[in-house]
């Protein structure tokens, strides 16, 4: 069976898909930069609709801010890419969906966009759990290309899930 996603992001997404299963868990994602592709990894694996609750492709500070509730000044202070923004989209992917997991993802994908300060390949995470605390990682891929920073970024989302089940 041929399939658009790497067999390690696949393979991470199955595994997933059956741990929340077997605890009655469900998912929402949130993602700028991966513009849906772990939405896109989790439902490419039949079945998956009993985990995946929603997915939410908020690529605009707007949509961020219209659809998760990511505060105005938040985005103006901090930026799109920054800890506090993907943390409030994971809090607000949580609040807007039935899902007890939540995983957010913005950053700079490239091939421009990136300063000096956030560099093409970087990338912020957070995962937020009903009644838990909304945990964060940043990852510096580098200027891979759009591409492998993309699935890059896919796979440390599913990762990162995982450690929330």
């Amino acid at each position: 069976m041929s399939s658009l996603f790497p067999l390690d992001n696949l393979t991470l997404a199955r595994l997933l898909l059956q741990e929340c299963r077997e605890r009655r868990l469900r998912i929402v994602t949130a993602e700028s930069c991966t513009g849906g592709l772990v939405a896109g990894v989790l439902t490419e694996i039949a079945g998956s609709s009993d985990v995946v609750d929603r997915g939410f492709v908020t690529y605009s500070d707007r949509a961020k801010e219209a659809v998760l509730g990511v505060p105005g000044d938040m985005l103006a202070d901090y930026g799109a890419v920054s800890e506090p923004v993907v943390r409030a989209m994971a809090e607000g992917a949580l609040a807007a969906s039935d899902a007890h997991i939540a995983v957010a993802i913005t950053g700079v994908a490239g091939p421009g966009g990136g300063t000096p300060m956030k560099p093409v390949g970087t990338v912020h995470f957070a995962t937020a759990r009903a009644n838990g605390p909304i945990l964060h990682r940043q990852e510096d891929f580098g200027d891979l290309g759009r591409e492998a920073v993309r699935l890059a970024s896919v796979r440390t989302a599913l990762e990162m899930m995982r450690e929330r089940v």
